[in-house]
């Protein structure tokens, strides 16, 4: 079992930065595959950023590709999404999640087991 935290949301203007991080709980997080999705409001769940378990694979959502980078530090079960060049359209519920299957990344959400509870990200025009 898994525990996941998300933090570092907030308001921002358009063009600024934010770094969310996840915090997770348990010893095998170096195992797990991580990925980053969101929510906005009236919308489906989507992907944004994922992640391999040695932190040697990553893949984008071509809507954040070039802005965001996700990143890890296993030693701290911690990943990161940190965001540059923020939109509107980037106004959502970030969800930080987790699959054990850590050998490869993954953009779907039934791939991911473990769901954080989401931090609030608004980017004003």
């Amino acid at each position: 079992q898994v525990q996941l935290v998300e933090s570092g949301g907030g308001l921002v203007q358009a063009g600024g930065s934010l770094r969310l991080s996840c915090a997770a709980s348990g010893r095998t997080f170096s195992t797990y595959a991580m990925g980053w999705f969101r929510q906005a409001p009236g919308r489906e769940r989507e992907f944004v950023a994922t992640i391999n378990w040695s932190g040697h694979s990553t893949y984008y959502a071509d809507s954040v590709k070039g802005r965001f980078t996700i990143s890890r530090d296993n030693a701290k079960n911690t990943v990161s999404l940190q965001m540059n060049s923020l939109k509107p359209e980037d106004t959502a519920v970030y969800y930080c999640a987790a699959t054990r299957d850590g050998g490869s990344y993954y953009t779907e959400l039934l791939s991911y087991r473990f769901w954080g509870q989401g931090t609030q990200v608004t980017v004003s025009s």
